[in-house]
């Protein structure tokens, strides 16, 4: 039997090939000519569609997961209804993306020389990596205001805020949602008119999220908008109009990490398996080694936080790479990141208590 996996998926031969012969493939690639009937397994991410024409042509599949957390890609009811297991990967790259976006905002804090802590931020969509930004951002002390209507509904603790109180009200907003019939153009001509001139724009989910065109137009309008992309409408083939307005633009890529990937791969481990094998941990996957060590300073200031998060994952070099390998290189750059680490991967030491508590909360092994 064989297994279809996308080829930057993570630790395929340690944790499936006792369960048959791994065969993989650019996962944008992947079509109904990669699979026949010895197809038992399709291992993927977020790049390859998944249909009616793909499920026909393996009709001996048992089971379809994807080592990320949305499924916009899955048709799910033609998956269910050829009663195929499936499965996907909620959270394995939620301490990414976190780190991404505070990055992010250390990067333009320090370009315009701000102060973070008079900022209010806005996050749309709390879920794994909604959360995840939110614990980092908390733990630095920054005022933050959350969106998240069905979790709202729901009743679930905390403090909520409407999408029309965040555009009013947030000098940054950062989108976490997953794409649906409901967020689709989230932010359409009319909300982006409504943001704030000066406000910093996020977005770390999907690229039809924002409606990419109404963004250029409001964009050239207001141009103290700054925008931080990693995510676009018709991926592989952003608007080139819109890279070149952004202030941060990267390839999808904010969630991609050494030790997200292994996670997804894991997740997906257990799913096949069902409990009946047990899964290796992240620390007996990882081949590589950690960062050097690093000693903390007297006090937690923004520009070494700002350089510290630079030395782990530096996204202002990641921007320059991806708009050097445009127009063709999107899923070259994509690829090219399989080797960055999360601030797990950075030991601090020598930290006071108190910062030592915050570098925790942040992710950085103390």
């Amino acid at each position: 039997m064989s297994i279809i996996a996308d080829e930057n998926m993570a630790a395929l031969a340690p944790l499936f090939a006792d369960y048959g012969d791994i065969k993989t493939f650019p996962g944008r690639d992947i079509d109904p000519h990669h699979v026949d009937d010895s197809t038992k397994v399709m291992l993927l991410r977020s790049v390859t569609k998944v249909d009616a024409a793909l499920l026909d042509a393996a009709p001996n599949l048992e089971f379809i997961g994807t080592a990320t957390i949305g499924t916009d890609h899955f048709d799910i009811p033609q998956i269910e209804e050829r009663r195929v297991r499936w499965s996907n990967a909620p959270g394995c790259n939620a301490q990414g993306v976190g780190e991404y976006v505070l990055s992010s905002l250390l990067l333009l804090a320090q370009r315009s020389d701000e102060d973070l802590q008079t900022k209010t931020i806005g996050i749309v969509g709390l879920g794994n990596t909604g959360t995840a930004v939110a614990r980092r951002l908390r733990a630095l002390g920054y005022t933050i205001m959350c969106c998240d209507p069905p979790r709202q509904q729901r009743g679930d603790a905390g403090q909520w805020y409407s999408l029309e109180q965040i555009i009013a009200q947030c000098d940054v907003i950062t989108l976490h949602v997953p794409l649906s019939s409901d967020t689709f153009y989230l932010l359409d001509n009319q909300r982006l008119s409504q943001l704030q001139a000066n406000c910093w724009l996020i977005n770390a989910s999907r690229g039809e999220v924002i409606d990419n065109r109404a963004l250029i137009n409001y964009k050239q309008q207001q141009p103290t908008l700054r925008l931080v992309l990693d995510v676009w409408e018709n991926e592989p083939t952003p608007m080139m109009e819109l890279v070149a307005l952004a202030e941060i633009a990267t390839p999808h890529i904010a969630g991609y990490s050494v030790e997200g990937k292994i996670r997804g791969s894991q997740m997906l481990h257990q799913a096949l398996y069902q409990g009946k094998q047990t899964t290796p941990t992240l620390a007996e996957l990882i081949d590589v080694e950690p960062l050097p060590v690093v000693t903390a300073p007297a006090q937690l200031e923004q520009q070494w936080l700002a350089q510290i998060c630079a030395t782990v994952y530096d996204i202002a070099q990641e921007d320059l790479r991806f708009r050097s390998a445009l127009p063709t290189g999107f899923d070259a750059r994509r690829k090219a990141n399989l080797a960055r680490r999360e601030f797990s991967a950075q030991r601090i030491i020598g930290a006071p208590a108190g910062m030592a508590t915050t570098l925790s909360e942040l992710g950085f092994t103390i």
